[in-house]
């Protein structure tokens, strides 16, 4: 019931999921991430333990399709599963079980999986990779963005809209981006303007927050109060 990208930038280190469905809030169930690790989407009849426990193992060293067969191994209900996931040498592999509702499959290349199930169809997924593939330069989160709207222009979800997502990570223990539009009309171009927010007013968080490089983040309660100054606020701290 949903379609999804799994996404690896070596040059910065990121790993990124982009999910739309028509399913209530798909953010809390489908999309994993890992600093250093992976990335991975469970979908279809969702089995949540699934992410963990793949990203788990490609943190051992497993390349991902060992990683998932091994994942699926104890899994009753793997004929209902779909899985995709991608690692840190951009290796990534899916699973698609024969009792997935069509259209149900998976493309894949250098850096990126999509994959979907109870979609209009194949060019569903097809476009969302063409698209990726055609802007190299964008950085991960529009790419992600472009990405999808392509392929939900392309047919998306046969059932309808309800949900997206968008969460990726660098080099923390939690995530730079996590965007979630649990239940919209439109829940792609409502994920579109939430990220735009993201950039205007999350993006700089990132350079002031507690980090492994900089544990107490910043603390220079001047530097603070002008930030807040210059965008015409009038708070300080107590002294």
């Amino acid at each position: 019931m949903t379609w999804s990208i799994v996404a690896h930038n070596p040059n910065s280190g990121s790993f990124a999921v982009a999910v739309a469905t028509k399913a209530f809030a798909v953010g809390a169930s489908c999309p994993f991430v890992r600093a250093e690790v992976g990335a991975v989407s469970t979908q279809s009849m969702t089995n949540r333990y699934l992410g963990p426990a793949i990203l788990d193992a490609m943190a051992r060293g497993l390349a991902p399709a060992a990683a998932i067969e091994g994942a699926l191994a104890g899994d009753a209900g793997r004929g209902i599963r779909q899985v995709h996931a991608i690692d840190r040498n951009g290796r990534s592999s899916a699973w698609t079980g024969d009792n997935c509702v069509e259209w149900c499959g998976s493309l894949s290349a250098g850096g990126i999986s999509v994959a979907g199930n109870m979609l209009a169809g194949e060019p569903t997924v097809r476009a969302t990779l063409a698209s990726w593939q055609a802007n190299p330069t964008v950085q991960m989160p529009d790419r992600l963005m472009t990405a999808m709207e392509a392929g939900e222009a392309a047919g998306g979800d046969r059932r309808g809209r309800q949900s997206a997502a968008m969460l990726m990570v660098t080099t923390e223990d939690f995530p730079d981006l996590d965007l979630r539009v649990d239940d919209h009309a439109e829940p792609l171009p409502e994920l579109r303007r939430l990220l735009s927010i993201w950039k205007a007013e999350g993006v700089a968080r990132l350079g002031i927050a507690p980090s492994k490089a900089e544990p107490s983040g910043m603390v220079d309660l001047d530097a603070i109060e002008a930030g807040w100054i210059s965008r015409g606020m009038d708070l300080r701290f107590r002294r």
